[in-house]
């Protein structure tokens, strides 16, 4: 089996959405005039496309795409 250690760039929305879920879980710091919990998860959306693309430029480089 070949390694692929690009394709942990798809673990980074994993974490974002679920793994900081309990330590993100307020409502009184706001950003942007938005509840920090909905700042997180649309930052976490942002970022989700820039992650899958990290991953496919990483494997397209090794010629697997």
């Amino acid at each position: 089996m070949k390694k692929r250690p690009n394709l942990l760039w798809l673990l980074a929305p994993y974490v974002l959405y679920l793994g900081t879920l309990p330590l993100v879980d307020r409502v009184h710091p706001t950003v942007l005039g938005l509840p920090f919990l909905f700042f997180w998860l649309l930052l976490a959306t942002l970022l989700t496309p820039a992650a899958v693309f990290l991953a496919w430029r990483g494997d397209r480089k090794r010629g697997r795409a």
